[in-house]
């Protein structure tokens, strides 16, 4: 469905976008990479110590797995500030893990089995038990390896955007999300580990990668983060009462294959923190998610339904395996373009048969993005991707100005330039150059290809300058988080069993 807005209708809204506004944009990274050893394997040690508290440190935490570090910048008002702080995290992570290396693919490395990749730890408060007890659920219900996946999330921001706007941006971004599957995908091969045991339909590249030879992001694929229960769940993102009674159900219900797992097993240990559809909120998979910040305690649905929308959260990209960080500044300003786009343009309301329209779009692209004349569904009608995909990015020149002109640059027309020329040129998307790449430089071997590219980004960023001040500031946040973790534990009162009835009572969502 595309609806653009009509002439008047669109110049209206964007004379409403004052400078101002545009530069009160906002946005911040959250990274997710795997220690890797230097032989290719997961890494299994614990989460560094000099790293500080993985549960309240502000920037640098583990994701699903204690293997699994998670980077997370501030709120930064131009993605070059961005860009500074999370090399300078990275930095500082890479220096306290040794001869361990971040993995640059968001499909990960040498995987041991499933049952021993090990999850989260977070200490031994109700607050941190409750993280390693979620973790041990998602285990369960979809297995520990599809967890070690890992990509970017982009969080967004506009001054003056209503939680009713936000749902109109989120329901165009799921329409144009094939846009940035085929622009900046970038794991169409993986380690033949990762599918051990399961049905697949990748081909064989060599004895060390799968692939699909049009593939822009398996991740975000059939076989990324996927969920045959979830895919029950009928979400509208109409509205924020529709979503959150949605979530609210989710969250609720019991689902019998949970019920079957049980929250303890015989011996009474914990398999999961309840037997709802959804354990928690952030188990609910999305390519984009409405957020709000939470209050100590609070549940993230109850404070969506309380205080509303207050930022987005985009979470399909996958790590630029290129780019010691991960991400550049012409790709942050090309999501700022696109979010605008999907804010201003007309959003009519979603239907159960677009959803599913969208979800086959989303699988066609991950799985075969690059193919030539490849055709998507809109509207039940059939159309090129690459065709639909210049006539979104060709509506979006107009935002790219307003934004260069309240900048005083020409990055923004620059960064779409690249998209729209992209477009026309497969061959030059990250998907086809890491498939290029393994090829010619690495013997086809998916292991060899995301190790070199991580020794590569490790040298990089230890070689760039690091001032006592730096190292200070981040021993000393360091050092406040373990303290933190220590208060957290030592305020606990109540029984684990006790805080888990009260954190997951049906009354806390609001």
């Amino acid at each position: 469905m595309e609806g653009p807005l009509g002439m008047d209708s669109r110049e209206t809204a964007l004379s409403a976008l004052t400078a101002d506004r545009l530069r009160g944009i906002r946005r911040g990274v959250e990274k997710e990479s795997l220690r890797a050893l230097p032989s290719g394997m997961l890494a299994m040690t614990s989460h560094p110590q000099a790293l500080g508290s993985a549960l309240t440190h502000p920037h640098i935490t583990t994701d699903f797995s204690e293997s699994q570090v998670e980077l997370i910048t501030g709120v930064h008002a131009d993605p070059e500030a961005a860009i500074a702080e999370l090399t300078e995290v990275q930095q500082f992570t890479l220096a306290a893990m040794g001869d361990e290396r971040l993995w640059v693919s968001s499909m990960p490395c040498c995987l041991p089995g499933d049952d021993e990749i090990p999850l989260g730890q977070y200490g031994s408060s109700n607050v941190a038990q409750s993280k390693t007890v979620y973790r041990r659920g998602l285990g369960h219900r979809y297995g520990r390896r599809m967890q070690t996946i890992s990509g970017i999330h982009y969080n967004w921001s506009l001054p003056g955007v209503s939680s009713e706007q936000y749902f109109s941006l989120i329901r165009n971004f799921r329409r144009h999300a094939f846009v940035l599957l085929y622009l900046f995908g970038a794991s169409p091969a993986l380690c033949p580990c990762f599918v051990q045991g399961r049905e697949h339909r990748l081909q064989r590249l060599s004895d060390s990668a799968l692939y699909l030879p049009h593939a822009t992001s398996l991740r975000m694929g059939r076989l990324g983060y996927q969920s045959d229960a979830q895919a029950t769940l009928a979400v509208s993102y109409n509205g924020l009462q529709g979503y959150a009674n949605s979530l609210h159900e989710a969250l609720t219900k019991p689902y019998p294959a949970y019920e079957q797992v049980g929250v303890r097993n015989p011996g009474g240990d914990y398999n999961q923190l309840g037997t709802s559809l959804l354990q928690i909120e952030n188990e609910f998979y999305g390519t984009i998610r409405p957020k709000r910040t939470v209050r100590t305690g609070e549940r993230p649905l109850h404070a969506l339904r309380e205080r509303g929308v207050e930022y987005v959260e985009v979470r399909l990209m996958d790590i630029d395996p290129f780019v010691p960080v991960g991400i550049t500044a012409p790709t942050m300003r090309l999501l700022d373009v696109f979010l605008l786009h999907c804010l201003l343009s007309d959003s009519p309301p979603d239907t159960p048969e677009e959803i599913a329209e969208l979800k086959q779009n989303q699988h066609l692209t991950a799985e075969r993005g690059r193919e030539p004349g490849l055709l998507l569904q809109r509207q039940g009608q059939a159309v090129a991707l690459t065709q639909w995909g210049d006539e979104v990015l060709a509506a979006c020149e107009p935002l790219a100005a307003a934004l260069d002109a309240t900048h005083g640059c020409t990055d923004y027309s620059a960064a779409l330039r690249e998209a729209r020329a992209l477009m026309q040129a497969p061959e030059r998307t990250p998907s086809a150059r890491v498939l290029d790449t393994m090829v010619r430089e690495h013997a086809s071997s998916f292991e060899s290809f995301a190790f070199h590219q991580s020794e590569l980004a490790r040298d990089t960023l230890l070689n760039l300058p690091w001032t006592a001040e730096q190292q200070a500031r981040y021993v000393a946040m360091a050092d406040e988080s373990i303290a933190a973790q220590k208060a957290i534990e030592a305020a606990d009162t109540l029984p684990f069993e006790e805080w888990r009835e009260q954190y997951m009572a049906v009354e806390g969502l609001g």
